[in-house]
């Protein structure tokens, strides 16, 4: 899921041409937000200050070259900053260093043909199961019923995929300005069981390509497989859409890349850039110190910490109370 940054209630300080914020919430973190030439970025880190494009891959650079030279003359400016190349535009094409960063893409060409020929047959079974079971799916206009509808699936658990869940518990006019954004190039899928809401889909989509900005279906409901369903209309729409390139996050083994894998979602290749703006980041580019520590392990072992992580959030949210 990709969130709007929500700002502070502090004044917003002009830094040269830039808006810089030192205090905004961006996915149950406390980061800087600089807006600079149409382009808001989230900087954050303590050691070595990295700035990432807040809405990506949503919204990339169009002129990342011009952002980069405007970036190296601001006062608040991070040590480094890094952005990807949109989906569906390769190869590499920028004069800056880059790597490759993993992403969960389904290649669409027909519903049929998804249907058919690309997912397993348990996945088409669990679509079956969902709709036997009464589910109904259909699009949705972006409302008032909407957001009450979703603010009960964020309030159902404080726990999602074994770590605290950012949005549970959040007020009602947070929620509405996290569903608000892109709306112009937005669509809304719900899943609903006896008229109540129990899983939806926001769609964003530009030049072919599209991602489900958020997916989530009520814990309670899990039998009814809200879920899969969810993705069977997605596709559908975008099939009807023409759009070429549907993305789920970042690609990952385990539990949740494995219900990727499922519907048929496949690692695609984007190139990430890391552009040094400071002699700091140019030394830490260089020893390889800018990715997290976590990210250079091999699979298994992220798996296994992972996992770890999980148990412990789900005992420590027991011994607390709280059987979400």
């Amino acid at each position: 899921m990709n969130m709007l940054a929500t700002a502070s209630k502090e004044e917003v300080p002009i830094v040269g041409s830039a808006q810089y914020q030192r205090s905004v919430e961006r996915l149950g973190r406390t980061v800087a937000l600089m807006t600079i030439d149409g382009s808001a970025i989230c900087i954050s880190g303590r050691l070595l200050k990295t700035g990432t494009v807040r809405d990506e891959p949503y919204e990339c650079p169009k002129a990342p070259e011009k952002l980069v030279e405007k970036l190296r003359q601001e006062e608040n400016k991070p040590d480094l900053f890094t952005f990807m190349q949109p989906i569906g535009d390769q190869p590499a094409r920028h004069p800056f260093y880059y790597e490759s960063e993993s992403l969960a893409v389904l290649r669409i060409t027909t519903f049929k043909d998804w249907w058919k020929n690309k997912i397993r047959t348990h996945t088409r079974n669990h679509i079956r199961k969902a709709q036997k079971k009464g589910v109904e799916l259909r699009q949705v206009p972006f409302n008032e019923d909407l957001v009450r509808g979703v603010k009960a699936i964020y309030d159902e658990c404080p726990l999602r995929q074994g770590k605290p869940f950012w949005h549970y518990r959040k007020d009602y006019e947070t929620v509405r300005a996290g569903l608000a954004t892109f709306l112009d190039r937005s669509d809304f899928i719900g899943a609903f069981w006896e008229g109540e809401l129990i899983g939806f889909i926001k769609i964003t989509s530009e030049n072919g390509v599209a991602g489900l900005m958020h997916i989530i279906s009520m814990i309670a409901h899990r039998d009814k497989a809200p879920t899969d369903a969810l993705i069977m209309k997605a596709v559908e729409l975008c099939a009807e859409k023409k759009i070429s390139y549907l993305h789920y996050g970042l690609w990952s083994s385990g539990g949740f890349g494995k219900f990727k894998e499922n519907h048929s979602f496949e690692r695609h290749d984007v190139p990430r850039y890391f552009v040094p703006l400071t002699a700091k980041g140019q030394l830490m580019l260089k020893l390889g110190l800018h990715r997290k520590i976590v990210d250079r392990l091999p699979p298994s072992w992220r798996q296994r910490l992972v996992s770890a992580r999980n148990s412990w959030n789900t005992f420590r949210y027991k011994q607390s109370g709280n059987d979400g």
